[in-house]
């Protein structure tokens, strides 16, 4: 029998056996073996005490986990150790985010951004990825916790939320805590500095000749009308010229919690601050301008910089105007 005649059906219907079992490997919905953890997905930027409670709940695998850190800053003249502070009482597996450390050693302000390499290197020792969704909180309230959130954003970080009422609010509703140094293991973080939400004293200088920005600074009403003493010895009294105020503490509740976003708007609508407009803003040494920056990002202004140095730089400079 020629090939041309030899009868086909057998092979056809192999063939087509084949070809079922091939389209039902690909069919929709049919399920895959897992090759790596999915992402967890990015809250709020801020959350609250129940949400972290719930997450910390659930066991912590793979390649995305939520990773708690105390982010406690204090004045100087409170004499007050954040570090001691934490070793005392901390969320369950948080770390401990030095802002003073992670910071630019070579000048003599306080807690200036890093360099990225820097900021890269010692948030791996504390045990953070790239992957990591990181979440903030400091003692008393939404305060230095502010500034480590921007931080993060400022390196490149946009999986940082910050917790609502800190650990004030997690404490005054009983949940647990632990004590003693944080117990961490090392990973990898790449940073990268994001420069358009950063700003210094020359960009804050241009800006009084051509005010493109608005000016926000978060210092009490005495500071920046000269007033009042300043806390850090030598610096003049006043503030930027054309600047508006609105203290940090206006925005806050009596138990620490953010105002609600309808709060904060009024808040701002109040201090005059104009929607439309992009915004940097200021405070004493950068600490709770990021306040501020914080409850614009809440109410959905993100054209909002920080101008690092604040005071302290500006203040400190023979020649930077300064209006009472």
């Amino acid at each position: 029998m020629s090939k041309r005649s030899r009868p086909r059906g057998p092979v056809k219907a192999a063939r087509k056996i084949k070809r079922s079992a091939r389209a039902a490997k690909r069919r929709p919905g049919r399920a895959k073996p897992p090759t790596r953890s999915a992402r967890i997905e990015a809250p709020p930027t801020l959350v609250s005490t129940e949400w972290l409670a719930a997450q910390l709940a659930r066991p912590q695998s793979g390649r995305s986990r939520v990773r708690v850190l105390d982010g406690t800053w204090h004045m100087p003249q409170l004499e007050r150790d954040p570090r001691r502070e934490f070793e005392e009482a901390h969320i369950p597996g948080a770390a401990f985010f030095d802002v003073d450390a992670i910071a630019d050693r070579t000048t003599p302000l306080p807690h200036m951004l890093p360099g990225a390499a820097q900021f890269g290197r010692q948030v791996g020792e504390l045990g953070i990825s790239n992957d990591d969704l990181v979440v903030v909180y400091d003692v008393r309230g939404v305060v230095s916790a502010a500034r480590v959130w921007w931080t993060f954003r400022a390196m490149g970080h946009d999986r940082v939320a910050v917790l609502d009422g800190g650990l004030r609010k997690w404490k005054a509703e009983g949940r647990m805590v632990e004590t003693g140094p944080a117990k961490v293991a090392p990973a990898r973080f790449r940073a990268r500095l994001r420069r358009g939400i950063v700003r210094n004293l020359e960009q804050v200088r241009r800006n009084i000749g051509t005010r493109r920005e608005q000016v926000l600074d978060a210092r009490s009403r005495g500071r920046f009308a000269g007033t009042e003493p300043e806390p850090r010895a030598g610096l003049r009294g006043g503030h930027i010229p054309g600047s508006l105020n609105l203290p940090y503490d206006a925005l806050y509740q009596p138990d620490g919690t953010l105002l609600s976003p309808d709060g904060l708007r009024e808040a701002f609508t109040v201090s005059g601050v104009d929607p439309e407009r992009p915004v940097a803003t200021t405070c004493g040494s950068g600490i709770t301008a990021s306040v501020l920056a914080l409850g614009l990002h809440l109410i959905g202004h993100r054209k909002v910089a920080v101008y690092d140095g604040s005071w302290t730089e500006w203040a400190g400079h023979p020649d930077t105007p300064v209006e009472p």
